[in-house]
């Protein structure tokens, strides 16, 4: 009865004001007859007001508000129940919907509001402004802001928003006018009706690495929500499949969101949220399994302030990542530290990149291989609206002013976090645009032409792949990043006799100068490996394991080539009996069979092999093509095993450890009718004959 009564009241309310929508107060005579429920709505009210301003005052400041504005959306809830019409409390959750994951819900009640009582609080305007940007209104977000504006005459750091949703709005009509080349599709099979954000891509597409809190093992907070984690889902035949979370000790009862994965793929930085204080951890792929996370240096990760969205730079040294402000006024800072010690894993002071940095959130972080680009996501700047993502490049004094990747990558919404694939012509963003599957969702972008494409990333990284790899050799350009040209070369080290995976080291030497430019271990679980070779050099890579004889593979990149993406599976062979291997990394003259200044680091290996296993006897054999005379090939080839021969012996192999003998074109392992045929036809190789 007491419903029915109440039905009546309000119906009442709405016929007579039915060409003029009317607000209904929240006062006792309205609800004489439901006195019960007066008081459970009036109470919520009061409890939710409380949180509502302490969230507001979080928004001011430029900081996380935290699980406030969703406890106050509880209580605004239980009040409209009894009375949806009061323009107040349909403000109220308004508001606490745009700040939420799902700020599009906010727009039917700002809407309601703003025509029940367009001043029913002096923020109504600024929201409901707020609202017609999300529905992409410029023109009618900017007479509300300006409404604002008339009304609201206290001089305080507020009127920033103000200005720069203004701003924004002029932003989004530029940009959409003159929209990037682009698609942007949901990627359905990743999400889900909760939030999925911080996508991270491998090099070669084939495994996308993420963090969502639907639902787990750990139990909810006191709103419901579940704690974030971090999954895996693995690309097959062009299909994303089930996303599980990451395997190994990663994942917590905190909020653990991934950050980075380092360029080869064996290590990977997130962030965790402890109760408001959060802070940067790093992980270490250990075979199959990520280890316990281990809390970054006090230079990146401080207790004084908050730290997230840490990202590797090209060259190992630097980590870039967002540091809350300590003054509480500025939002996060895009920071940078350099290690200082390899040992011990110490940092310099943090120091601020004042040139990409806004008066409001910037970060995520998302660093290029080249070392020259900086993806960042920041609600100031040239924003269209909420979190855009920009790009900066690396100058003689500091970095570029950041600029808008454009619309629709960007749109009011909340547009953040940013990874490419090898090619760059794929990304993944999330961002919490309508239409999805519900609060942050996971988006792919597909660069298609001229005149905006991303650089070609070659970041990420890693570790396994059980997709077709990217094929497309074409590097895309993102807005006036020039090309970048390298080669990814990735595969796996398997025994040759057993098919097993072998943990083993690659050494990667420049040719030129025979230094070693990097060392790393293939993954323990299943031998894979990934590695980027930037253009401009000649590379040698020796892959060695334990009871195993080393493999070498040659890499000529010139200057301004393009990209190329090689996959190879390593069989290495133990050292037995009959084993053979060939010396990629040998080089002479045309013609000639004096040994050039390049072979050093490949002969080295040899000779480092033969003293570690001094009971090793080899032959050293020459092999060349089978152009030209045979007695030449077979003097050359003789010639050549015999150079190599004396320069084992000049670096104290002792003589009857060592036997030559050149085979000219006899032994070919490929056909002669092709030039690449004959290219791995003139080899050099050494084959056990005694252990």
């Amino acid at each position: 009865m007491k419903t029915l009564k109440k039905f009546i009241l309000i119906s009442t309310l709405l016929i007579s004001g039915f060409s003029t929508a009317q607000n209904v107060e929240f006062k006792r005579s309205n609800f004489k007859d439901d006195t019960d429920a007066y008081k459970e709505a009036t109470d919520a009210i009061d409890k939710g007001t409380t949180l509502f301003e302490e969230g507001s005052l979080a928004i001011f400041e430029v900081r996380d508000p935290g699980l406030t504005f969703k406890k106050a959306l509880i209580e605004f809830e239980i009040a409209q129940k009894l009375n949806p019409e009061n323009a107040l409390n349909n403000y109220r959750i308004g508001v606490c919907y745009i700040h939420s994951s799902t700020p599009y819900k906010a727009i039917p009640f700002l809407d309601k509001a703003y025509a029940l009582d367009p001043v029913a609080d002096p923020f109504l305007y600024y929201y409901h402004g707020n609202a017609k940007q999300l529905e992409e209104k410029f023109d009618e977000a900017l007479v509300s802001y300006k409404k604002f504006e008339e009304n609201y005459r206290k001089s305080d750091n507020f009127n920033k928003f103000v200005t720069m949703r203004k701003k924004e709005c002029g932003y989004a009509k530029k940009f959409k006018a003159e929209p990037v080349r682009v698609w942007v599709d949901n990627v359905q099979a990743l999400n889900t009706e909760f939030d999925e954000i911080a996508p991270t891509i491998t090099t070669d597409g084939a495994e996308i690495i993420f963090s969502s809190n639907r639902p787990n093992e750990n139990k909810p907070n006191v709103v419901g929500d579940f704690d974030h984690d971090i999954y895996s889902s693995f690309n097959n035949d062009g299909t994303w499949q089930k996303a599980k979370p990451i395997s190994g000790s990663v994942n917590s009862t905190l909020d653990d969101i991934v950050n980075n994965l380092s360029y080869d793929g064996t290590k990977m930085l997130l962030h965790k949220d402890n109760e408001g204080q959060i802070d940067i951890y790093e992980t270490i792929l250990m075979g199959s399994n990520w280890s316990t996370p281990e809390i970054m240096h006090h230079q990146i990760s401080t207790k004084r302030t908050n730290d997230m969205y840490a990202s590797y730079n090209h060259d190992g040294y630097n980590i870039f990542f967002a540091r809350g402000n300590e003054n509480l006024s500025k939002g996060t800072n895009i920071m940078y530290a350099g290690k200082q010690s390899l040992m011990d894993k110490s940092y310099s002071t943090a120091t601020t990149i004042n040139q990409v940095n806004s008066q409001f959130n910037d970060g995520p972080i998302y660093m290029h291989i080249d070392g020259k680009t900086m993806y960042i996501a920041s609600q100031g700047h040239e924003s269209i609206g909420g979190y855009d993502i920009f790009v900066s490049k690396k100058t003689q004094g500091g970095w570029s002013k950041p600029e808008n990747m454009g619309y629709p990558i960007n749109t009011p919404y909340d547009d953040f976090f940013f990874a490419a694939t090898a090619n760059g012509k794929y990304a993944y963003i999330s961002s919490n645009r309508p239409n999805g599957q519900g609060g942050f969702d996971i988006y792919k972008v597909t660069f298609w032409g001229a005149p905006k494409h991303p650089i070609v990333d070659m970041e990420d990284y890693l570790l396994a792949s059980i997709a077709e790899p990217i094929k497309d050799p074409q590097i895309e350009e993102v807005v006036s990043v020039n090309k970048v040209s390298l080669t990814v070369f990735k595969g796996k080290t398997i025994d040759a006799l057993t098919r097993k995976a072998v943990e083993a080291s690659i050494e990667i030497t420049d040719n030129k100068n025979g230094k070693i430019i990097e060392r790393f271990t293939t993954n323990s679980a299943t031998g894979k490996f990934l590695l980027s070779l930037t253009a401009g050099k000649n590379y040698g890579i020796a892959v060695k394991a334990d009871g195993y004889l080393f493999h070498s593979e040659n890499f000529d990149v010139p200057e301004g080539s393009d990209y190329n993406l090689i996959d190879k599976t390593i069989n290495l062979k133990n050292i037995a009996v009959g084993s053979r291997i060939a010396l990629r990394n040998i080089f002479f003259d045309v013609g000639e069979s004096i040994l050039r200044s390049e072979s050093n680091a490949e002969l080295d290996r040899l000779v480092n092999l033969l003293k570690e296993v001094p009971t090793l006897k080899v032959e050293i054999s020459g092999h060349t093509d089978n152009t030209g005379s045979a007695t030449i090939n077979d003097k050359l080839s003789q010639d050549r095993a015999d150079a190599v021969v004396v320069y084992l012996k000049g670096k104290g192999i002792s003589a009857d450890r060592l036997t030559s003998q050149g085979y000219g074109a006899s032994k070919p392992i490929s056909s002669n009718n092709s030039s690449q045929g004959r290219q791995e036809n003139r080899r050099t190789e050494f084959e056990i004959t005694a252990n």
